[in-house]
């Protein structure tokens, strides 16, 4: 009867052993569209989606996105972004191994609104206006006194082939926009490629980021307006590769401010060949700061700031360029800007310069420094900077 009973038991073993493996099946891919305004709560799946026209999340609803997913649209079926109002919250919870990408099919860059944010964090707009309008085509209010605004989470997010202008917008839309966004919105680990404008823009707003890589767009890797201010950014990483403006683009809508954003662990490098977005534009410097710009900005790596020669005209790349005299006077003078721990190469103008001769810029003293030792943006490859093979962190 031992012998018995042990043999039955051995063979169940065998079988369910069996049934177990058999019935190992990989999850289907969700596929869907996403349209419209989204008025209720919403989670996308690890799938592979269409989005289709400038979807609005409305105020007081959530949507999250599942790591891995691709969400892709396509310029034929006309305009296309996605839209956080003002009291909405996005969640894209991307991973290391598994991003979650937006992108466009043809692959060109221009193609797309991309991500653009709203919310109710202090801003200080053109005549020291608190509120304002954005100029991306959907002409929305912006700004307000909820410097904790949460607009929600973006961690390992690439956006792709963005840079469109949308409906009656007065510019190009960046690869990421962000109005008035407060310090309770996280943003990090987040790649911009191949827009046709900015890598990333502020206006206004108290949120910081960290860990970002603007890759080959046309206009500036880095943009600022409306009094900016987030204070815990870090590892920013720029390259400008075919076309490409400032490295950063530094402005404060004309505003004599007393207080000023921080970023630490710049990386800004230019390659061979790269040229400006439009000709006769010379918009060929690491950093520009204009119409009462500033910031601290400590260990920054810049590198490929050349020369540029357009018709029988040669231009000089500056580390950093004032563009207008009072800036130079408010800011520079005025010790609103801070620029240490900074490793130049292969830039024409290292020491600080003015866009014209009678700009005359004498930074106070350790309010610029250069070292060998600055290290830039540190960040850990994956997935995540991937694209095609190419790692972006070259």
């Amino acid at each position: 009867m031992k012998k018995i009973i042990l043999s039955l038991a051995i063979l169940a073993s065998v079988f369910t052993g069996c049934t177990s493996s058999d019935d190992e099946t990989t999850a289907p891919v969700v596929t869907g569209e996403i349209t419209g305004i989204i008025t209720t709560n919403k989670t996308y799946p690890l799938g592979t989606y269409t989005l289709k026209g400038i979807v609005k999340i409305e105020s007081g609803v959530t949507v999250t996105f599942d790591a891995g997913s691709t969400i892709t649209c396509d310029k034929a079926t006309g305009d296309n972004a996605l839209v956080v109002k003002n009291g909405a919250k996005l969640y894209v919870n991307g991973t290391a191994a598994q991003p979650v990408v937006f992108t466009e099919k043809s692959g060109i860059p221009g193609s797309w609104g991309g991500i653009i944010m709203y919310g109710d964090a202090p801003i200080n707009a053109i005549g020291a206006a608190t509120t304002s309008t954005s100029e991306d085509g959907n002409a929305l209010p912006y700004g307000g006194t909820n410097a904790a605004h949460n607009g929600g989470s973006l961690t390992y997010v690439r956006v792709e082939y963005a840079g469109s202008k949308l409906a009656d917008g007065t510019k190009e839309l960046n690869g990421f926009s962000f109005y008035s966004v407060g310090t309770g919105t996280v943003l990090d680990h987040l790649v911009s490629y191949k827009g046709a404008d900015d890598g990333f823009e502020f206006y206004g707003g108290t949120v910081s980021m960290t860990n970002a890589i603007s890759y080959g767009n046309y206009d500036d890797a880095f943009d600022w307006q409306d009094g900016w201010k987030g204070q815990l950014n870090s590892n920013w990483y720029g390259l400008q590769v075919t076309k490409g403006n400032f490295g950063v683009e530094i402005e404060s809508s004309n505003n004599n401010n007393a207080f000023w954003p921080k970023v630490s662990g710049i990386t800004l490098k230019r390659l061979a060949g790269c040229t400006p977005e439009v000709a006769g534009a010379i918009e060929i410097d690491a950093f520009q700061f204009k119409k009462e710009g500033n910031g601290e900005f400590s260990n920054v790596v810049i590198d490929g700031y050349g020369n540029y020669t357009e018709g029988a005209t040669t231009y000089q790349g500056a580390a950093v360029k004032i563009q207008d005299a009072t800036t130079n006077n408010n800011q520079v003078n005025g010790s609103k800007i801070k620029l240490t721990n900074f490793k130049i190469s292969n830039t024409t103008q290292i020491t600080p310069v003015g866009a014209t001769a009678a700009i005359s810029v004498t930074f106070p003293t350790g309010q610029f420094t250069t070292s060998t030792t600055a290290t830039g943006a540190v960040m850990t490859t994956g997935a995540w900077s991937t694209v095609s093979g190419l790692n972006l962190l070259q």
